[in-house]
């Protein structure tokens, strides 16, 4: 039951785009496309999974025990997340080029998405073991998934609209995404 309540909350209560404010360079640069959207989604959920499995690794059975983990931390965990994400690029460009060619510039950005960065902190500093952090982890990475994905539909819609051209792009979309913030805060206090 304890897992189940954390990937709810990850998910709906505490999603990281609309709560925690990680991952909006992503959210809103490949937000324009649902096909693009759900390919980026896939990304992010393998690599922010593998990032938190191996950091969690690394952190506990060498940072620690080291007593290293004050200083190391943060620069440990950018290299194994810039290491995963070529793997990820490299396995991508292999297995389906048509999604490669589609993120494109993006897949990249999830080296620096601080989201993928973020949640590999954020499992230390909650504490959890490897089965937690791995379930907040993917609830988390299904939240920031469910959140582009709905954000994408809306997108393409919006451009199928009659839309003053001020409103056009970026300031249209920072206002949907505020409107879907308030949404997603409607489900504080369900766990």
């Amino acid at each position: 039951m304890e897992y189940v309540i954390i990937i709810i909350s990850a998910i709906f209560v505490n999603n990281i785009v609309f709560s925690q404010f990680l991952g909006i360079c992503p959210f809103l640069g490949v937000s324009t496309k649902t096909e693009t959207a759900l390919g980026m989604s896939a990304a992010v959920i393998f690599v922010m999974t593998l990032a938190t499995l191996v950091t969690y690794l690394i952190n506990y059975f060498i940072l620690v025990p080291l007593q290293l983990d004050k200083f190391l931390q943060t620069i440990s965990y950018i290299l194994v997340i810039a290491a995963l994400v070529q793997m990820v690029e490299i396995i991508l460009k292999k297995v389906s080029p048509a999604l490669y060619q589609a993120l494109g510039i993006y897949l990249p950005l999830i080296t620096t998405n601080c989201a993928v960065l973020g949640v590999t902190i954020i499992v230390v500093k909650k504490s959890y073991d490897l089965g937690e952090s791995i379930v907040y982890t993917v609830g988390i990475s299904i939240g920031f998934a469910l959140a582009l994905v709905i954000f994408s539909g809306i997108r393409e819609h919006l451009d199928l609209m009659g839309m003053p051209k001020g409103m056009r792009g970026i300031p249209i979309a920072l206002i949907v995404a505020g409107i879907l913030a308030l949404a997603f805060m409607g489900f504080t206090g369900l766990v």
